[in-house]
């Protein structure tokens, strides 16, 4: 007896020791499994499409959507560089406001990657083709779920949903519907030619679902999401201690195709990377005219800067901090060489240049003031994670300077598009959005929404008027905020106005009528404190809010 219990003893010790540091074990697992079955060949040259005939149509803009990730309301100098005391400088991005038109209220479609994406190039809300949840590979998710429920004694664990059909989650199965008519294939049919570059979530694997599926005639994919190998000379690092901060470390590498072709390593760090590749585009099409989606990944974690421009924010006294400004200047130079390039090829003047950003700031990546002065962030409704930057430009047609306060949404990206390009979208779909031109053009008193809907399963909020209504299951709870008198959300107004709290969440228990189920279930709630980033420790009473995907 006394022989089997000296053997089980370090049996028992091995397992309790393995279960302890299930966690870190699965990481390595899963970074060393990428290294070995994601073969990336070397860089090779992109060969976008040339015209053949010269088609000088002065009547037809140029459009170029510049879309950045997770990039907060306080990211850029304009709205006041906040994140980093007021120095972090955007000069490029600013002037698109300054020689266009600055939207001081303008909506995401969700607070997370995919749904905006998907409602932008649609014209209609993500939920109306049940395309509620960002995909991800089925292994990120499992690995989210081992690695939170891990002991980071700040967090809270995220919760793994019940009864999960794995055979219809992940990035090989989940996407937008190939039968959605996108924005490129309405200008595509017009006589533009259409370029993606960067980031796409929106069916990347899938066949019928990928870029040059949805009316992209060349697109350049973002495939995995480091900015340059992590022990690159040229590439300055910077993690938290987070389960989502481990997941994308831990599953992402560095590779693109082209149209579709095998995997290859991008040429430099991937922002100035994607920058070169659409100064080519605007060269190459400067007789014919372009549609040009210009999808960055920043500043998304993993948080990777050019070592010369972390270099640029020593001052800032916090590393965290320096790495992210590092990207954002990376983002900055590239919209200015865009600009360049347009004036350049004397295309500036019939060109309409919008930007934005698919939600606002990660919590996760541990940075206070991003969002500021908007509360909460990425992965919540509250202001923080849905209000952000959103700019324009178009010298033959907006008034240099101009400021635009009535609220506006991604939808209305997809129609202001057509209505620059005077086409007509299909009367047979039921969209969301409006032209924002004549609004623009009119200083009309009207607003474009009267009311505005978000959706995240059981998570979901309205803008009608002047009034908030935030509502959640995880933890059962509502918000009710005026926004004319509260901008910030910091009053709940819900015991106060119970006549308000009726309609509006009966207008948005009608319009939750009106979306189909979601066409992939979600797997995983993750956790979001609202008031604080979240890499700060959770302390009961904190106010919380559980994001499922």
């Amino acid at each position: 007896m006394k022989k089997v219990i000296l053997i089980l003893i370090p049996i028992i010790l091995l397992l309790s020791l393995i279960n302890y540091f299930r966690a870190p074990i699965a990481i390595n697992l899963i970074s060393f499994i990428n290294n070995q079955i994601n073969s990336v060949n070397e860089n090779i040259n992109i060969e976008w499409d040339i015209p053949d005939n010269i088609d000088i149509d002065k009547s037809k803009p140029n459009i170029i959507l510049i879309l950045a990730d997770d990039l907060g309301f306080n990211d850029i100098s304009f709205y006041g560089g906040g994140a980093a005391d007021g120095t972090l400088m955007t000069p490029h991005i600013d002037s698109i406001a300054k020689t266009g038109i600055a939207f001081n209220n303008g909506y995401a479609a969700s607070a997370a990657c995919s749904p905006s994406r998907a409602a932008i190039l649609t014209g209609r809300y993500s939920t109306r083709f049940g395309f509620d949840f960002t995909p991800y590979p089925k292994t990120a998710t499992r690995l989210l779920n081992i690695i939170g429920n891990r002991n980071y004694d700040k967090s809270l664990p995220p919760l793994t949903l019940d009864n999960v059909d794995w055979d219809q989650v992940g990035l090989f199965v989940a996407g937008m519907p190939s039968e959605e008519i996108t924005i490129a294939e309405l200008l595509q049919q017009n006589g533009y030619y259409t370029a993606h570059i960067g980031k796409w979530h929106l069916g990347a694997f899938v066949d019928g679902k990928k870029p040059n599926d949805q009316g992209f005639d060349d697109s350049l994919l973002m495939t995995s999401g480091l900015y340059l190998p992590k022990d690159h000379p040229d590439v300055v690092n910077a993690k938290k201690d987070h389960p989502v901060e481990d997941m994308i470390w831990a599953s992402t590498y560095y590779g693109s195709n082209f149209n579709d072709s095998d995997e290859f390593k991008p040429n430099g760090y991937l922002t100035d990377y994607y920058t070169e590749e659409a100064v080519k585009v605007i060269n190459n099409n400067k007789d014919r005219p372009f549609f040009l989606y210009l999808s960055h990944w920043a500043p998304h974690n993993p948080l990777q800067a050019l070592r010369s421009d972390y270099e640029k924010h020593s001052h800032m006294g916090d590393h965290t901090l320096e790495v992210y400004s590092g990207m954002i200047t990376a983002l900055d130079r590239g919209v200015g060489k865009v600009i360049e390039a347009l004036e350049k090829n004397g295309l500036s003047d019939n060109t309409l240049i919008i930007f934005t950003s698919d939600n606002g700031g990660a919590g996760y990546i541990g940075l206070k003031d991003i969002n500021k002065p908007y509360r909460g962030w990425k992965l919540t409704f509250f202001d923080g994670g849905i209000h952000i930057p959103f700019l324009a430009k178009w010298p033959d047609k907006i008034k240099p300077g101009s400021v635009y306060d009535k609220r506006i949404h991604h939808v209305d990206i997809f129609h202001t598009i057509l209505g620059a390009a005077n086409i007509n979208p299909p009367k047979d779909v039921i969209y969301d959005g409006v032209n924002l031109l004549p609004y623009i053009d009119n200083n009309s008193d009207l607003e474009p929404h009267e009311t505005l809907y978000w959706k995240d399963q059981s998570y979901q909020a309205i803008i009608h008027k002047n009034w908030k209504l935030i509502r959640s299951q995880i933890p059962k709870k509502q918000y009710l905020f005026n926004l004319d008198t509260d901008p910030y959300e910091a009053v709940n107004l819900i015991e106060n106005e119970l006549e308000v709290k009726q309609l509006l969440n009966m207008l948005l228990n009608e319009h939750i009528s009106q979306q189909i189920e979601p066409i992939w279930p979600p797997s995983i709630a993750t956790p979001v404190l609202i008031d604080k980033v979240s890499t700060d420790k959770y302390v009961e009473g904190d106010e919380v809010n559980y994001w499922i995907n």
